[in-house]
């Protein structure tokens, strides 16, 4: 089992002809994803990269049972292209648009609450379940399968851990990154309570950034659950100067307690295995597994 995506997924992606969609859907059927076609207005009929060309998300779902979708669309069109998802019936959304304004963001995720979908991102590298489906833009080659389940807010360190963990003789289940914008479809508490309920995971890398407080809630409802399953936690930014947003537009110290050591300090106290650097996160996993 994982979470998600797999090898039954049935993918579409928005943005399908242009530049990002092309680039990214090639390396995704490449690696061996299911993917079932791509949604491009105007272009309903055609056929690329060997795979049907849907005027809408409705379309797809109808006629080639599309139930993932990844989109590809510039950020002024992107939350309409997620709730058009959203509302054809997709079960699992995953946005890799980097900068949809707020004020969107607010409206997608109104419309998203009031249905029966999940939405990842935006401003993600997508979802990962090694050797059944890449849904995203992370490096296929680096993930290997296991039992170690990944929750990160930022792409880079979602390779970096998995590269790691594989190193030290472990697998992933799934990895997900869940976005480092200010308003997000998942969260990392979210996340984290797919992988306690999925029985092939049997550990959890969750990596956080300073800035709100995602990660203070998951470690507080891992503790209130009973701590099921270990969970090695990183937070990124531990020198990042107050008031100034590092990297991702949520990436930013609004008080005393999203700083990275505050957020640390919770963890710890929540029992999860909190290492100060993330070249330490691959030993950790390993020496909780043991």
């Amino acid at each position: 089992m994982s979470v998600l995506v797999n090898k039954n997924s049935k993918i579409i992606v928005q943005g399908f002809t242009g530049n990002e969609g092309t680039f990214h859907a090639e390396q995704m059927i490449e690696y061996g994803t299911n993917v079932v076609g791509g949604v491009t207005p105007g272009k309903g009929g055609q056929e690329h990269l060997g795979r049907p060309v849907f005027n809408t998300v409705k379309d797809a779902v109808e006629q080639a049972g599309a139930d993932v979708s990844i989109i590809f669309v510039p950020p002024a069109f992107a939350a309409d292209a997620i709730m058009e998802a959203a509302d054809a019936g997709i079960k699992v959304i995953i946005a890799i648009t980097e900068g949809i304004p707020v004020a969107d963001m607010v409206n997608v995720q109104a419309y998203i609450d009031a249905r029966d979908c999940t939405l990842i991102g935006p401003n993600c590298p997508g979802v990962i379940t090694p050797g059944e489906a890449k849904v995203g833009i992370m490096p296929g080659f680096i993930f290997k399968k296991g039992k170690v389940g990944i929750v990160s807010k930022s792409g880079t360190l979602t390779y970096e851990a998995a590269d790691q963990v594989v190193k030290a003789g472990y697998g992933i289940s799934t990895a997900i990154g869940i976005g480092g914008d200010p308003i997000i479809g998942t969260t990392t508490k979210e996340a984290i309570e797919l992988f306690m309920n999925d029985d092939e995971t049997e550990c959890i890398v969750m990596i956080g950034e300073i800035g709100g407080q995602l990660e203070a809630d998951a470690a507080r409802w891992i503790k209130e659950t009973g701590n099921k399953k270990p969970v090695v936690g990183f937070i990124a930014g531990q020198t990042a100067p107050k008031g100034r947003t590092m990297g991702h537009a949520g990436a930013i110290v609004g008080g005393k307690d999203d700083t990275a050591q505050a957020k640390m300090a919770i963890m710890s106290e929540c029992g999860i295995h909190v290492v100060e650097s993330p070249a330490k996160i691959g030993a950790k996993v390993a020496e909780v597994l043991g």
